[in-house]
């Protein structure tokens, strides 16, 4: 499962999980393909008024509003994190926006009612059989013909040798300070052939998370001024970001960031 907020708070850099350690310092956009990724997932899932939509884990709350800028008929966040959930709630919460506190994989959400699930992030970070609750989770809030997408990381080729997959696996969770078990392309299909979808629509993007060009693409030149500035300011996050860069580079040519989109049958 994910660290908690609260724990994260309490760690200092050097033991923060990375994805904490990058909202530190300021990175908004915490996806593995950056907003390029993201927009093809909602690209893909063509969201309009008259869909019900839930967002599993909203985080700091970027695709939900891109996902509010379609003004659906109702949207609902299952966020894990008290407080995360509590501010979202606060900051865009209406009489058809709620965001709940709840796991992704127990929402509490009534089963049929939604015509569109997604979720960025999320599934690369949990053990296989949590990844089999959620995507059954999404599953069970759809209607027949409700669409499903995920962004997440995917090990490539996928016929790489198994102490390839072993070796990326631990250094990114090394690194990182959270469990990784990215899958490959055809292990992404097959989880969620297995839940019930169908259609399963594959697209594969760059992962350049911490590479200047998709830093200034995701954050503006502000932002990502903004966080280079807070890096010189905090040795030990900068040594976190470094060490993370050059894992992912050095994996990179297994690495890529992965958009899923699915109907349920």
């Amino acid at each position: 499962m994910h660290t908690s907020l609260t724990q994260s708070v309490l760690l200092d850099d050097s033991r923060a999980p990375g994805h904490w350690i990058l909202a530190r310092l300021g990175k908004r956009v915490l996806r593995p393909g950056g907003l390029e990724a993201t927009s093809l997932l909602l690209h893909q899932l063509a969201i309009t008024a008259k869909d019900r939509v839930v967002e599993f884990a909203p985080g700091l709350g970027i695709t939900a509003r891109r996902v509010l800028h379609n003004r659906p008929a109702s949207y609902v966040g299952v966020e894990r994190e008290t407080e995360v959930a509590r501010k979202l709630q606060a900051d865009l919460g209406s009489a058809s926006i709620k965001f709940v506190n709840a796991c992704a994989q127990e929402s509490g959400l009534d089963s049929g009612h939604a015509d569109v699930v997604l979720g960025e992030a999320m599934l690369t970070m949990q053990p296989v059989e949590t990844k089999r609750a959620i995507i059954g989770e999404a599953a069970r809030l759809l209607r027949s013909g409700g669409r499903y997408g995920i962004h997440e990381i995917a090990l490539v080729p996928d016929n790489m040798p198994a102490e390839v997959r072993q070796e990326i696996r631990s250094g990114m969770s090394k690194v990182i300070h959270h469990g990784i078990t990215a899958q490959t392309v055809s292990e992404w299909k097959q989880l969620l052939g297995d839940a019930g979808f169908r259609d399963i629509r594959i697209e594969l993007v760059p992962f350049r998370l911490l590479e200047p060009a998709r830093l200034i693409s995701d954050e503006g030149i502000y932002g990502a001024m903004r966080f280079a500035v807070n890096l010189l300011r905090m040795p030990k996050a900068r040594e976190r970001v470094c060490a993370m860069r050059s894992t992912f580079r050095r994996f990179a040519p297994h690495l890529s960031a992965i958009v899923v989109t699915a109907t349920k049958g």
